[in-house]
């Protein structure tokens, strides 16, 4: 019989959305500073340079006000749950021949401000976000929405913070919203209670088949910190290097996830 999948952990609109807005600042005055030499810099996402990246991240939140000007889906349930959101973009195939983003938007200031205005306009600061969204992988709650436009910025952020060395800081619920919900992501992609992966101060989920753990210390426990661990989530790092570095620690002959990982790229 196969393992009960846990109920989907539930995320206040209101702190979400505050999360995203407090993070989207943060990008953005970084993004103020940054020199044309810098914005000339490559990434360490193919042939983006950090203005290609910079724009990505400032249409990434945009896609949010671009969806709730769309007709609202038919249907009292979305298509598309939380959870599903990650096997749903790590499917999608970025085009090599679209343009690159940063061409488009020349004054990234502006592109910013744009954004950040539209967003305060059309996503409401109470309520519940119910309202159904027509996103690319399907319809999906606001509320929702809003969580997968945390781990876009804990991503991208901290790809910006590779590429030019900066110090851009992470929100604290931003980067919590970010780390659960890949956390639960491996989880549901590995049912099971073997093995307890743990990302202190944000997250313990327990995953992959096997005797279950009941109670005392666990025999395969994975621990990391959040960053390491949305690192090894996205593929920007590898388990074995992860543990290399010392940057995961995993005991138990189970407590073994480099075949899950990554969960999206």
């Amino acid at each position: 019989m196969p393992p009960a999948k846990k109920r989907p952990r539930v995320y206040d609109h209101t702190r979400t959305r505050t999360a995203v807005l407090a993070q989207f600042g943060h990008v953005r005055d970084a993004v103020g500073a940054l020199t044309p030499e810098q914005l000339a810099a490559p990434t360490r996402l193919g042939a983006w340079t950090v203005r290609d990246l910079v724009a990505h991240i400032a249409l990434g939140l945009g896609s949010v006000s671009r969806d709730l000007a769309l007709p609202e889906p038919p249907g009292p349930k979305p298509a598309t749950a939380l959870l599903e959101w990650p096997p749903a973009v790590a499917a999608a195939v970025r085009d090599p021949d679209a343009p690159a983003p940063g061409a488009a938007h020349p004054d990234l200031l502006a592109l910013y401000g744009e954004v950040e205005a539209a967003f305060l306009a059309d996503v409401p600061a109470s309520g519940t976000g119910e309202r159904l969204l027509p996103t690319r992988v399907g319809s999906m709650r606001l509320t929702d929405y809003l969580v997968t436009r945390t781990v876009e910025l804990a991503v991208h952020t901290d790809d910006l913070n590779a590429a030019l060395g900066l110090e851009i800081p992470y929100d604290r619920q931003a980067l919590a919203a970010c780390t659960r919900l890949l956390a639960d992501t491996l989880a549901d992609r590995a049912p099971g209670g073997s093995v307890e992966v743990r990302v202190p101060p944000f997250a313990v989920v327990q995953c992959i088949g096997g005797p279950k753990h009941t109670r005392g210390t666990p025999p395969n426990v994975v621990e990391t910190a959040p960053l390491t661990w949305i690192r090894l989530a996205t593929g920007r790092t590898e388990w074995g290097r992860a543990l290399a570095d010392a940057e995961v620690s995993a005991s138990g002959e189970r407590a073994d996830l480099a075949a899950l990982l990554p969960l999206l790229k």
